[in-house]
């Protein structure tokens, strides 16, 4: 109930404006029915507004002066909370809360019939809004799960997006990697169908994947509904830890085929009761008492990055543990905080929710979560904070992974962000700069024997692409081939943009470092265009054959090192600036192929063009008509007709 309120709530804000309401409706604190009231006021003045807040529970958001949303909240009680931030500061204020406070100009409510409501619509908000001040899960889209489907002939597949359709969800999987692998695995022990096709059981013939083993046949009828039904249940008990129920049932057959003398068949059971057994080794049982949960414990660093550790316990055995990245995270953040937050806002869309987690901290509004868990399970969710025994020892284990990955995490970035910063310092050098190269633009020409030539503009920022700095340009003043006078012309349009004051910010922000893809032909046309508008740049061509870096007033080449980082970043540049440029050709050269004759005829335009295909059907049946016929369409007059019919005879 809970989630199909919020969501309806979402859906009225998208279709309605909010309601803006009196004092005297505001000062009302009679217990709400359903989310009936979004409050935005407008005055300066915070007393009377916060004094008019309801005690009801609900979320609250904060605006800037920009009137963008900054941070988003739950409550219990809306004026006891949303009071809290406009309070005189104490020491007692973490500096982030503090820094907050220094940003709110504005702020809204939405009251809501309980906290397990306001819970969910701020997971909601937060996901729409990505507000700055929240803590929210790293990965912008959503985490890759099997998915059993609900089907008559079921499909194991992998997805990112849950539907409430009878469909069964495993996961979530931090990486597609994992999930592929798991995949190629079940794909061997359990033939079930790969393919999307109606399953009738006529089929003519069955695919390679029957021929091979990985395919039950059920498309030609080789196996009925009940055989592959066990299947997909194979794939069920293996996915949700209980894999050793498999083994007697396949025994049992791998003996009884053995008897019937159908040795291959039998060889196929051995080796893939040998399998499943094979991963259960590799499975920690925890507990003998058939449990499912989840351990949960949270990693920061020093810089302020943080993360979640969970491990999923299925059927009292580990099945595996998973990384998650939080973004939005500092440094004064506190861990409990950290944990809330990727609690609620992970198990909102969670294809499972367990029925125990196992926390390393305690956590604010403890009865709200347990209400929302509940409620999202459907059965009683348990939070534990173990201080010893088994469950302590899980959530050592896990906080270690956490620590562990974390760090791997860390090393990772900081090795991407040196060697972006080795290369930007090394292209510096090597081209005595004054700076570094925060931005970067590079051009190229593409064409096709003189015919719809364009431009392309790329921009890297701190070494990496900026695609909504992209821009293209369709040439207009070059006739022919004429690859440098093209260049010319697209960097004449785009600095004379750059000088324009009605420009965007984002055609009058200057480059660092300007790269054109060619020699020095190209280089000769992008400085005549600079020159012409007096813009002092730094500018390069970068030469394909030796990959050379050519620089106005210098006949020696820059050759930067063949295993350099600068190297690899310029030809990224160059490549993606030749691949932005290709492919808006074809783009222009597709369009300009479906041109018909109609379109050189002068007087013609679209709704004239239009009606004589509506009233003839072609070109050729409009060539073969008289001017008398063509004249008496709405529109074109005998002159005009006359001129149509000429044309289209001597064409």
């Amino acid at each position: 109930m809970y989630v199909q309120s919020a969501r309806s709530l979402l859906q009225c804000q998208g279709g309605t404006r909010p309601i803006s309401f009196s004092r005297r409706e505001q000062s009302r604190t009679a217990p709400a029915k359903r989310y009936n009231s979004w409050a935005m006021v407008t005055s300066s003045d915070f007393t009377e507004r916060l004094a008019a807040l309801p005690l009801e529970p609900g979320v609250y958001l904060f605006r800037d002066k920009r009137k963008k949303i900054i941070y988003v909240g739950k409550a219990q009680s809306l004026r006891n909370r949303v009071r809290s931030y406009f309070q005189r500061s104490s020491g007692r204020i973490d500096p982030k809360t503090r820094e907050l406070q220094t940003q709110i100009a504005d702020f809204e409510i939405v009251r809501t019939s309980t906290p397990a409501e306001a819970l969910i619509l701020e997971n909601e908000l937060i996901k729409r809004h990505q507000p700055r001040y929240n803590v929210m899960l790293k990965d912008g889209k959503s985490y890759p799960y099997i998915r059993i489907t609900n089907e008559e002939w079921p499909r194991v597949i992998s997805t990112r997006r849950i539907v409430r359709d009878g469909s069964s969800y495993f996961g979530p999987f931090t990486s597609a990697g994992s999930v592929h692998r798991l995949l190629d695995l079940l794909k061997r022990l359990f033939p079930y169908r790969p393919c999307d096709i109606d399953i009738t059981g006529d089929a003519d013939r069955p695919c390679l994947y029957y021929h091979i083993g990985r395919c039950l046949g059920p498309c030609t009828g080789a196996a009925d509904h009940d055989e592959y039904v066990r299947a997909i249940d194979g794939v069920k008990l293996f996915l949700n830890g209980r894999g050793e129920e498999l083994i007697p049932a396949m025994r049992d057959e791998m003996e009884r085929v053995a008897e019937d003398l159908d040795f291959e068949r039998a060889a196929k059971l051995r080796d893939d009761i040998s399998a499943i057994e094979h991963v259960l080794e590799r499975q920690n049982i925890v507990s003998g008492r058939g449990e499912d949960a989840d351990v949960l414990a949270v990693a920061q660093t020093a810089g302020g990055e943080a993360g979640v550790q969970v491990t999923f316990i299925r059927n009292g055995k580990m099945l595996g543990s998973e990384h998650f990245p939080l973004s939005g995270t500092r440094v004064d953040d506190e861990a409990p905080d950290l944990l809330t937050s990727f609690v609620s806002q992970y198990y909102q869309d969670a294809a499972v929710v367990p029925g125990e987690l196992i926390l390393q901290h305690s956590l604010d509004d403890m009865d709200t979560l347990g209400e929302f868990l509940t409620d999202r399970r459907r059965k009683k969710v348990t939070l534990t904070i173990p201080q010893r025994g088994r469950k302590r020892k899980l959530l050592e284990m896990t906080s270690a992974s956490a620590d562990e990955n974390l760090k791997q995490s860390r090393l990772r970035w900081l090795n991407n962000e040196q060697k972006l910063t080795a290369a930007l310092t090394e292209l510096s050098d090597a081209l005595e700069l004054p700076g570094v190269p925060r931005r970067i633009e590079c051009y190229d020409i593409s064409t096709l024997q003189g015919t719809n030539t364009v431009g392309s503009m790329v921009v890297f920022e701190d070494g990496k692409p900026a695609k909504k700095e992209y821009r293209r340009f369709s040439i207009r003043d070059v006739a022919g081939q004429n690859d440098f006078a093209a260049m010319n012309e697209v960097l004449g349009r785009r600095f004379k943009r750059a000088l324009d004051q009605e420009q965007t910010e984002s055609w009058r922000t200057m480059p660092d470092l300007v790269i054109v893809d060619g020699g020095k032909g190209q280089l000769s046309a992008a400085k005549r265009a600079l020159d012409d508008l007096n813009v002092d740049v730094p500018l390069a061509a970068l030469a394909k054959e030796n990959e050379e870096l050519f620089l106005p007033g210098q006949s020696i080449p820059v050759i930067l090192p063949r295993d350099s980082q600068s190297l690899y970043l310029v030809q990224r540049l160059r490549d993606e600036a030749h691949r932005f440029a290709v492919t808006y050709q074809r783009k222009k050269r597709t369009k300009s192929a479906f041109r018909s004759e109609l379109d050189e005829l002068k007087g013609v335009g679209p709704k004239r063009k239009k009606a004589l295909i509506k009233t003839f059907g072609s070109v050729k049946r409009i060539r073969e008509a008289s001017v008398d016929d063509i004249a008496s369409i709405d529109g074109i007059g005998p002159a005009l007709a006359r001129d149509i019919h000429e044309s289209l005879q001597s064409g």
